[in-house]
């Protein structure tokens, strides 16, 4: 029989009266089917053998003092905010709450209830932040004026620094890289608690020097010299560190860091598929290869994407760089070309919208997109090597052969083709693409959306 855990859950006199009597039982040969969880000095007094300590490791009692002034920012704080008492509304907590999750703040604590006598609805929500963080700040100002529409009706009971629940093997996180990226990967780790350092060609601090310092070392450098940056510091990383590329393509990169780290370096790739310019990554896809020295300190740097938001998919290498190959390289190469040919035919870009359907505008929106930001970024994204290179190869193949068959006005293979291709893709997929397809299309035809 399976021993029976009896566990004491309250300090009042009648629950140590009833352990008492337990125990009794017990040591009088009674009942002989338990094991007794308690404090230590419970045991000793009863003179029982300590089997084990911390059963519950991460069950953590927290404790508040008040003040009389609000606490300073640390960066790494916590705001709790109360509403008065509201007239209730369908959707209005919700609301409320879309308001910090849109924004990238993470609500750590929530309760509402609804007043006996008034039956209106009071909130208390805990987030993550400090109340003069403008980003909170603006929260907070918006669900007062907009989302509950009346004045004074938010209350903020104090911002503190932050209790961390959570048991962590990271302690520093050092970057290779001083781009933007790097420090907006370093910005949101900062406010989880954890200390950062970015490193890179313009930085006082050398990467030599840094690398010794932090448990994880992040290479954040462009596509290109992701690999060369690998082979020039990866071998000063000792066991027990970890080693996180932040790179658009994974193959090389990966070789290269298990070539010339040791056994006991952890190592993980990740994919952000956003840009600096992003508030928050919710909702951002990321894309992980994990090796097979992933452990414990790369499952904890996944973690933290993972609770800000963003949607992790995980790949092998090949398939990442093949798929990057069809949904960043390819499209890169068409809209930079696009852009070339109409510049070649003396295309008035004014006329566009007006002889585009709402499926042609994509690719002027595309195209447009790509050239409005940092064009390094896409000349990075074009030079990928790689699986993805045979993905444009063997577009520029079809595109030759469908244009020579279009010339000759074949248009029963060109039906064909189509019809061909549909049989290949799956009904859920075109559903469902059919259906963003005609979101955004309802988007586009706004008015607001036509160039004057």
């Amino acid at each position: 029989m399976s021993p029976k855990a009896l566990s004491r859950i309250s300090p009042l006199k009648s629950s140590a009266i009833d352990l008492e009597s337990i125990i009794e039982k017990y040591i009088s040969g009674e009942n002989t089917n338990f094991v007794v969880i308690d404090t230590e000095e419970i045991l000793r007094r009863f003179n029982f053998a300590l089997l084990d300590r911390e059963l519950a490791p991460y069950n953590r009692t927290r404790f508040a003092l008040i003040g009389h002034q609000p606490h300073l920012q640390t960066g790494y704080d916590a705001t709790s905010i109360i509403t008065r008492p509201l007239p209730d509304r369908v959707g209005l907590l919700v609301d409320t709450l879309n308001e910090f999750t849109r924004r990238g703040i993470n609500i750590l604590d929530l309760r509402s209830e609804n007043d006996i006598k008034t039956q209106k609805l009071q909130i208390y929500v805990e987030v993550e932040g400090h109340q003069d963080d403008p980003t909170l700040s603006e929260a907070l100002s918006f669900v007062e004026s907009k989302v509950i529409g009346e004045e004074n009706c938010i209350k903020i009971l104090g911002s503190f620094p932050r209790v961390d629940m959570r048991v962590k093997k990271i302690k520093n996180i050092g970057f290779i890289g001083s781009g933007k990226m790097s420090s907006w990967f370093a910005e949101r780790l900062e406010n989880e608690g954890y200390k950062t350092v970015i490193t890179g060609r313009s930085t006082p601090l050398r990467p030599e020097e840094m690398i010794p310092q932090v448990n994880v070392v992040v290479i954040c450098v462009p596509i290109s010299a992701t690999s060369e940056t690998i082979k020039q510091y990866g071998h000063l990383l000792d066991d027990g560190q970890a080693l996180v590329l932040l790179a658009g393509e994974s193959e090389a990169p990966i070789d290269s860091a298990l070539d010339v780290t040791s056994e006991g370096v952890e190592l993980l790739f990740v994919h952000n598929l956003w840009g600096p310019q992003t508030m928050t990554m919710k909702d951002k896809n990321a894309a992980i290869v994990r090796t097979k020295r992933s452990g414990s300190l790369c499952s904890e740097f996944e973690s933290f994407l993972y609770k800000h938001g963003a949607e992790i998919y995980l790949d092998d290498q090949g398939k990442h760089d093949l798929l990057m190959g069809v949904c960043q390289k390819l499209p890169t190469i068409i809209s930079v070309a696009l852009a070339k040919t109409l510049k070649e035919n003396n295309i008035d870009y004014r006329d566009l919208d007006s002889h585009s359907t709402l499926t042609s505008l994509y690719g002027v929106l595309s195209m447009a997109r790509v050239h409005n930001q940092n064009p390094r970024t896409y000349a990075e994204i074009m030079a990928t090597s790689g699986e993805g290179k045979k993905i444009v190869s063997s577009f520029i193949e079809n595109v030759k052969y469908l244009f020579s068959i279009a010339e000759n006005r074949e248009i029963d293979q060109l039906c064909s083709i189509i019809e061909e291709n549909r049989t290949s893709m799956p009904h859920a997929f075109l559903r469902s693409k059919m259906n963003q397809a005609q979101a955004v299309d309802a988007v586009l035809s706004d008015v607001g959306f036509k160039v004057d």
